[in-house]
């Protein structure tokens, strides 16, 4: 039957009789009795030469059968007919082998040749689970085309790593700091640029960061002046009330006030922040980092909430970083994306700044547009109403302090005391689960100002608050009209769109997706 499906796409005509004569006689042929088959060397010899003699008579009568036209009809020779199969074979083999690899690739591999599974301490997870008091991140960025319409046009503005003028000292480099080239420490000086005038000149001399005015800059300003505004303007009525506590931090750290404006493009310095990579706090931390610059986070205390704790961590953070790089726009790109991928790229683009790595694919467009964004963002709050916000500022952040012994939940100290529960709450963002943790002989609870003396009588009236059994592994954690859903291995957007009953386009939306890939351990937003 093969020999027929051979000569039948070479376009011969072929009698349906003659091929079941053919296959039957060749498989009568090919049976060998099985007291025989202990020689199979013999016997395979004698099987081939019967087979192909039966083949040449048959194949003589098939070509007088299809060709009567012909005077002299030749037999066969027994080698004609393998030429054939052998063809037959290798054409089968040709359009077999290409979907055996693919279902070679497709397969799973060999357990001992994949990687080992990364494991994920339940404990250790749960301490960067989001609770019910977070909300998802807001600080949107500009679309794509908006924020990269300007990539291939040239600006006059000099490069911001030009605007460094260092000032060398007499100190040793073994014991003096990066910064202290710098006069005054930290501060970076302005060059002037002869193109603007002289109020412009004069007003970008004032920063004390390097701020340029290209279109990339130009384009963040336009996005937070109309397309969230109004948004904008929460972030700096709330950055307001802060602001002079993380600028006095900042001052002792010697670095430049104006890094104060970072919080705006991390967080709207909301303490409640929490993105899908799991940073939370006015800063962004991620729990590694946190616990390497001595912030705590485990199951009842995350102080990346924290909005002195948490500033202290990211002005040690941000001038170790400085120190690294010896510019601020590398040290803020490294702030976002990590300092081990910005060294990775400066390295593999012998570069020296951030305009250059910018201009690669070595760092991604998130991190290309966030050093643009600050300055924006430090523009707009530098001069408030120039672009239309109002200036009006917060109440300061102050509180007195009182040492708790014991877990006390927020709302039982506001029913005994009369006291705010969100005043209570406002203050003490750090606490997970609304209430002093456990274990902690003295935890030093923030409450208003004036409250303390007050407080501090009513404390053995409070009832002692008992903490509900951990979840073994929760999977979806309120928060507002909002839910958060751990991705487990196997889900996909589409499949998470499905279950939910939530489009595709909206969950992408809701979570700032640019790709459909979702890695395992991610937490989206679950909101119609």
């Amino acid at each position: 039957m093969q020999t027929h499906v051979f000569l039948d796409c070479c376009g011969i005509s072929i009698p349906d009789d003659f091929c079941l004569q053919l296959y039957a006689q060749t498989e009568a042929a090919a049976s060998v009795p099985p007291a025989e088959e202990r020689h199979s060397f013999g016997n395979s010899l004698t099987q081939i030469q019967s087979i192909d003699s039966l083949a040449s008579q048959n194949m003589t009568y098939f070509s007088h059968h299809t060709d009567s036209r012909r005077t002299s009809k030749r037999p066969l020779r027994p080698g004609h007919i393998v030429l054939p199969i052998a063809l037959l074979i290798g054409l089968c083999f040709s359009l077999i082998a290409p979907r055996i690899i693919v279902a070679q690739t497709a397969t799973p591999a060999e357990p001992g040749t994949t990687d080992p599974p990364t494991l994920i301490d339940e404990n250790d997870a749960s301490e960067d689970d989001p609770d019910p008091n977070l909300v998802p991140l807001d600080t949107d960025s500009p679309p794509p085309e908006a924020a990269g319409q300007s990539t291939s046009t040239t600006s006059s503005v000099p490069r911001a790593e030009d605007l460094l003028q260092p000032n060398p000292t007499g100190n040793s480099p073994a014991t003096a700091r990066f910064s202290d080239a710098f006069n005054p420490p930290a501060e970076l000086m302005q060059t002037q640029d002869p193109s603007r005038n002289p109020a412009d000149q004069m007003e970008y001399a004032s920063y004390n960061v390097p701020i340029v005015m290209d279109p990339s800059v130009q384009a963040h300003i336009r996005y937070f002046n109309t397309a969230i505004h109004d948004r904008f303007g929460q972030w700096l009525l709330r950055l307001s009330r802060y602001q002079p506590l993380v600028e006095t931090i900042f001052s002792e750290f010697h670095l430049p006030s104006d890094l104060v404006y970072l919080s705006l493009v991390e967080s709207g310095f909301n303490p409640y922040a929490y993105s899908r990579a799991k940073a939370t706090g006015p800063w962004q931390f991620m729990k590694g980092t946190a616990k390497a610059y001595g912030l705590r986070v485990d199951t009842y205390v995350d102080e990346r909430r924290d909005p002195i704790k948490s500033t202290v961590a990211a002005a040690r953070y941000l001038r170790d970083l400085y120190d690294l790089f010896g510019a601020w726009p590398l040290a803020m790109a490294a702030y976002n994306a990590g300092e081990g991928k910005v060294m990775r790229a400066l390295h593999k683009a012998k570069a020296e700044s951030f305009s250059e790595i910018s201009k690669t694919r070595l760092i991604r467009r998130e991190t290309k547009e966030y050093v643009p964004r600050f300055m924006a963002a430090t523009i707009i709050a530098r001069n408030p109403d120039r672009y239309g916000f109002s200036q009006e500022s917060a109440e300061p952040h102050q509180f007195d302090e009182v040492i708790v012994t014991r877990p006390l939940h927020l709302r039982a100290i506001a029913k005994a005391t009369r006291i705010s529960y969100e005043d209570l709450r406002l203050l003490n963002p750090e606490l997970r689960r609304d209430a002093t943790p456990p274990g902690d002989e003295t935890y030093h609870l923030k409450v208003p100002v004036g409250t303390k003396e007050k407080i501090a009588q009513e404390l053995d009236q409070i009832p002692t608050h008992k903490f509900p059994p951990l979840p073994a592994k929760a999977q979806f954690a309120t928060a507002g009209s909002s839910h958060w859903y751990k991705v487990r291995i196997g889900d996909t957007l589409a499949k998470v769109s499905k279950r939910f009953r939530i489009s595709l386009k909206t969950l992408k939306t809701k979570n700032s997706l640019s790709s459909p890939t979702i890695r395992p351990g991610d937490f989206l937003i679950i909101s119609r």
